[in-house]
């Protein structure tokens, strides 16, 4: 496509536009890995796969810097495939149409995937180039960061050398990270036995679009709205106080997403229709109001539809709205040893029905504190076990404690205070990273994460700041030098 043909460093660019003509969904990482693995017989690279898919690609020390410590460059290949219903795009099968805007890069009506697909293309650049300066490189590619970590979880010990890391999947730049929080996923499933609609109702499709959405680790205390809860509360009114019944929920996508959108069909008894949309109207007014400086695109609608066959039932529909209602969501506590850092939260991120008459509710939770991870994951399941729902847990993944002291930490500081002529910050950070699992197989890792800065991620509305690119390249090719 050439359309970052002019950005530099170009080699990067160069990489990252090709990255975006492959479909690479999480679990379906076949073609970019089958890309890396051509990538590296063009170039004589050694490489090898362990039996999930992970790839790792090894590249000899340049003449420079024979004596130096080997180093471990590590990126995700998937990406979070987010776009708005009102956008037709197959993930599986078509490139994404990336464009310019100004300072950004973006993709139309969809993820970008510069999560992780800059740190893919910074690798590839690096292992490409014979004038680099570094030691002995090892490249590791990992599948399914998004959405179960199953790269990090299954890579086999020894699978690398090298004792230093440096995770290329964090999204400010100027920012250090040396740590990050632990998450698990709690899932509530319901079962309900669907009802024939005998009375003559009206139906309506109630849609709630237009929300920011983003990342449920790193924007979660941005108090975006959720659609879930917003919808929710709308149709306990109309189910509980109006008569209504409830025909189909759904909303939400990912679990690592806050929800953008929802939408439901729902039945209003006869003589009724007035009053109801009178209701509509003033919900809508006064979710406007709330939400307006948070989410000032929210957007309300009803629209008529025929009258469905079928229903969930009452009883069950006001028990599931009740228990979407009580369900946390949100920042649950700060950090009391790093300033501004958000310590556990909760995301409740999708309502699906899932066929066999069963309707999926999932939630996800993240702490920097292991036991706080467990309490909101049980105050989670007391909520939809209170409503009759099956509980399931992930097996959850590990934090990453800070370590002030890393030798690695002192190198990229001083290479950014040298090239920048500014201090850094030290964070750690609330999304989850695939650091914490490195860890727990190699215990003597000295390990941080950076990147370029990148808004939006896990919406349509991610996009990647392209002087950030420069300057991230530039940290990168010089804390290489330095080790």
């Amino acid at each position: 496509m050439a359309i970052l043909k002019n950005l530099h460093p170009s080699f990067l660019w160069q990489y990252f536009e090709a990255i975006t003509e492959i479909p690479r969904p999480s679990n379906k990482e076949e073609k970019i890995i089958s890309f890396l693995v051509d990538f590296a017989n063009l170039h004589n690279l050694e490489f090898k796969k362990d039996s999930v898919g992970n790839l790792l690609v090894c590249k000899p020390a340049s003449s420079q810097r024979k004596n130096a410590l080997p180093v471990v460059l590590q990126s995700h290949v998937d990406m979070v495939c987010e776009k708005n219903s009102d956008v037709t795009h197959d993930f599986d099968n078509e490139p994404l149409q990336i464009y310019i805007d100004g300072a950004w890069v973006k993709a139309k009506g969809t993820t970008l995937g510069a999560d992780d697909g800059i740190g893919v293309a910074a690798m590839m650049a690096i292992l490409s180039d014979p004038t680099i300066e570094h030691g002995p490189l090892e490249c590791l590619f990992t599948i399914d960061e998004e959405t179960g970590l199953t790269g990090a979880f299954e890579l086999p010990s020894g699978f690398f050398s090298s004792k230093i890391l440096i995770n290329l999947d964090s999204e400010d730049e100027g920012e250090l990270f040396i740590g990050c929080a632990g998450g698990i996923d709690t899932s509530a499933i319901f079962t309900y036995a669907p009802q024939q609609v005998l009375d003559p109702y009206k139906g309506y499709l109630i849609s709630v679009t237009g929300l920011q959405g983003g990342h449920s680790g790193d924007e979660i205390h941005r108090n975006h709205g959720n659609a879930i809860k917003s919808m929710a509360t709308f149709l306990l009114i109309a189910v509980e106080k109006m008569g209504g019944e409830l025909q189909r929920f759904e909303g939400g996508n990912l679990k690592n997403a806050i929800p953008r959108e929802a939408f439901a069909s729902i039945l209003i008894p006869p003589g009724l229709d007035e009053e109801f949309l009178d209701f509509c109207h003033s919900f809508q007014e006064t979710t406007q109001k709330e939400l307006a400086l948070s989410e000032p695109n929210f957007t309300f609608i009803v629209d008529p539809i025929p009258c469905p066959e079928t229903k969930i039932g009452k009883d069950i529909a006001i028990r599931i709205l009740k228990a979407l209602q009580n369900c946390p969501h949100g920042v649950i506590s700060w950090s009391r040893d790093i300033n501004d850092l958000v310590e556990t939260s909760t995301n409740l991120a999708s309502i699906k029905f899932i066929g066999n008459n069963q309707i999926l509710v999932t939630t996800s939770q993240r702490s920097s504190v292991e036991p706080a991870k467990l309490k909101i994951a049980s105050q989670v399941s007391d909520v939809f076990l209170g409503a009759g729902a099956e509980i399931n847990h992930s097996k959850g993944y590990p934090g990453w404690t800070p370590n002030l002291n890393s030798r690695l930490l002192q190198v990229t500081t001083k290479s950014y205070e040298d090239l920048f002529h500014e201090k850094p910050k030290v964070k750690a950070i609330h999304a989850g990273l695939e650091c914490g699992l490195f860890l727990e197989k190699y215990a003597d890792l000295d390990m941080i994460s950076f990147g370029p800065t990148i808004k939006g991620a896990h919406s349509p509305d991610e996009r990647l700041h392209i002087q950030s690119v420069t300057k991230f390249w530039s940290l990168l090719l010089d804390v290489l030098r330095q080790i």
